[in-house]
């Protein structure tokens, strides 16, 4: 069944508040969006609204954290890690405290509200950040399991998370390993790596392509021995992401490429040094390659 990963995020969230009453709920005039009304409903006195304000919302984070507490804060991507970079970079990972920077309506797929609102930097911003650990769940069951992964880590995570509805991969009996990537379907000479909504269209692609599709859910810290195992034992491997092609997923398997002498060439199908723009989300995607046909098209060159 078709669901939103931030709708799985508020109802995991919901569960996680009533069961820990260290965790603390933030979030930026946005509960309804984000869906961490769904955390309010059952505890609101552990959910705080901090206004049109993002940046104070993380300072909040800071202070709660600094004292003890399990914060989870939440806006859209493109003000929970743009407008409060700085907020995030210098008083959560600095002092590595124990706030979870959970993004809602990441990427292209926001459609209507365009390139103002249309995210496709915020996995870059968060990568480079020492400490931040970085994931990005590609359906409901993973989303709610990436929540439950974070409550226990201690020290900042950033979840990047999504407005539209996206087709199930996982299901409720799934187990996850958060330290590997997942290989979903075994191909013949070419691999696809993707995050988020990109593996499901990846999957869709590999059926003509006979490609090796691998789930890349934790971005930060990168399981590099996996991915190099996978781009020895193929041909051409490419990566898949909702997201721009500098410093996302293409840019982290590139990066643990280079320090090797492997010779497998690596490609990305992603947002090509561009802004987004206003429209229909599925048209949108459509339009920047992020599809099974376009990739099917690409790769089958």
């Amino acid at each position: 069944m078709a669901q939103e990963t931030r709708n799985a995020y508020g109802e995991k969230l919901a569960q996680l508040v009533q069961e820990n009453e260290n965790i603390v709920v933030l979030d930026a005039d946005l509960t309804k969006s984000t869906k961490t009304v769904e955390a309010k409903k059952v505890c609101p006195e552990r959910h705080f609204n901090a206004g049109i304000a993002e940046c104070n919302m993380m300072g909040m984070a800071a202070g709660l954290a600094a004292s003890g507490k399990t914060v989870f804060a939440s806006s859209f991507a493109i003000f929970a890690t743009g407008r409060a970079f700085e907020i995030i970079r210098n008083s959560i990972c600095y002092p590595h405290l124990n706030v979870k920077v959970c993004a809602t309506h990441a990427g292209l797929s926001v459609g209507e509200d365009g390139a103002s609102h249309q995210s496709i930097e915020d996995v870059a911003l968060m990568r480079v950040l020492p400490n931040m650990r970085v994931f990005v769940p590609c359906d409901q069951y993973e989303a709610k399991a990436v929540i439950e992964h974070v409550s226990k880590i201690d020290g900042p995570c950033y979840v990047r998370l999504g407005r539209g509805k996206v087709e199930d991969v996982y299901n409720e009996n799934t187990v996850f390993d958060f330290d590997k990537v997942d290989v979903l379907r075994k191909g013949n000479k070419t691999v696809l790596f993707a995050m988020g909504l990109m593996v499901q269209e990846a999957l869709k692609a590999a059926e003509e392509l006979d490609a090796t599709v691998v789930n890349v859910s934790t971005i930060k810290p990168l399981d590099e021995e996996s991915v190099l195992e996978l781009l020895r034992t193929h041909e051409k491997a490419y990566a898949l992401e909702e997201h721009s092609i500098i410093g996302g997923l293409f840019s982290a398997i590139a990066e643990a490429k280079a320090k090797t002498d492997i010779t497998t060439p690596l490609y990305p199908i992603g947002v090509n040094d561009t802004f987004g723009e206003s429209g229909k989300a599925k048209d949108v995607l459509k339009k920047y390659g992020l599809t099974a046909e376009h990739i099917i098209e690409v790769v089958g060159k």
